[in-house]
């Protein structure tokens, strides 16, 4: 007799599950959470003023379609891309799952270098995907052009680029990425992860948007969870080609985005700055926290996003529980193919201080 497992979809039989950071223990009465890479300031004024704005209509329906959102992001976009150019979402996550519905078919491959954001591998597996994992080179987790040439097959359907990259806050130099899209097959949807592009600075950083402008296959995805601080509301976009971003808008949902979410994010485009402000903390904390490091002797990796990743001095869940202790969360990244390494968010200068101090405190120095 058959059971009910038989009607189950194989590849949907339990693996490993994506698990977001913990949240802030109710008993802790002082702690910093410098876990999942937040906002240090918080949330954009204008856009928490913009969501107040429209509370006393949450009892009707929002927009049927995220069209308004879509034009603010050509117009922060200064007109370089069209509307129709851009995918909103409930997340950056939910953009990442919208594309993957939309491309695979069971048996396709989808190919993504560990470390990195777990979504990748455990969203395209939801639709009966092949898992192709290239690493990043060791020992600076740099991308392996080759390797990803070489692991394409004829059944490959999209390839995840990510810069600045998480776990790891490394980057894509322009010159790798130049020399990947002339040689990447045609058939092939990059998805070109770039949530911590504003805190980049190295002189040789670049978004997907040069490569969209030439015609490529790539679709740029975005956050509003960290830069403009809405992590609550779950917004995020992607753009790429018309061709590409209207093909993608067909199995969109009606009525995708709450009324408060793109409200918000509308009002943080605007708030140019808090934008600013929240960038130019970002980047001075990382040139205290790295000099913190380099003082104490942490192995740590250059970042060009709004955290890092260091080799504790202790094994990572023990690190984990004792930084705890000290009212500092950090995330051991086993999970996101690091093992023994643990990723810390840059904070607020009070919160990097303590940190320092922490640290300092569990090394005896």
């Amino acid at each position: 007799m058959k059971t009910i497992q038989s009607i189950f979809k194989p590849h949907l039989v339990p693996k490993e599950v994506y698990k977001g950071g913990k949240n802030i223990p109710a008993s802790l009465k002082r702690i910093y959470k410098l876990s999942s890479n937040e906002n240090p300031l918080g949330a954009s004024p204008k856009a928490i003023a913009a969501m107040k704005a429209v509370l006393d209509k949450i009892d009707v329906y929002p927009d049927q379609t995220d069209i308004r959102l879509r034009e603010a992001l050509a117009q922060d976009f200064e007109g370089q891309l069209a509307a129709d150019q851009f995918l909103g979402g409930n997340s950056g996550s939910e953009v990442i799952d919208i594309i993957l519905r939309a491309f695979l078919n069971e048996g396709d491959e989808v190919i993504f270098s560990n470390p990195c954001f777990l979504p990748y591998s455990v969203f395209s597996r939801w639709y009966g995907a092949k898992q192709i994992d290239v690493p990043l080179l060791a020992p600076n987790y740099d991308l392996d052009v080759e390797g990803i040439l070489n692991a394409i097959t004829e059944r490959t359907k999209i390839i995840f680029l990510t810069s600045p990259n998480n776990p790891t806050g490394t980057y894509i130099p322009k010159a790798v990425l130049d020399d990947f899209f002339n040689r990447i097959p045609k058939n092939i949807v990059i998805v070109f992860d770039e949530v911590y592009r504003h805190f980049a600075d190295a002189e040789d950083y670049v978004t997907a948007l040069p490569y969209v402008l030439e015609g490529h296959n790539v679709i740029g995805l975005n956050s509003f969870s960290k830069t403009y601080g809405l992590a609550g509301q779950r917004i995020g976009y992607g753009y790429t080609t018309a061709t590409i971003a209207n093909y993608v808008r067909l199995i969109q949902k009606p009525f995708l985005l709450p009324l408060t979410s793109i409200e918000a994010a509308i009002g943080a485009l605007n708030d140019t700055e808090f934008i600013t402000e929240t960038v130019k903390t970002v980047r001075e904390g990382r040139t205290f926290i790295a000099k913190a490091f380099d003082e104490l002797g942490i192995k740590y990796w250059p970042s060009q996003a709004n955290f890092f990743i260091i080799d504790p001095p202790l094994p990572e869940m023990e690190f984990t529980d004792k930084m705890m202790d000290e009212g500092i969360m950090v995330r051991p990244v086993s999970q996101f193919g690091a093992p023994g390494k643990v990723r810390i968010t840059i904070g607020n200068k009070e919160a990097n201080e303590a940190l320092v101090n922490a640290l300092r405190k569990i090394m005896g120095v």
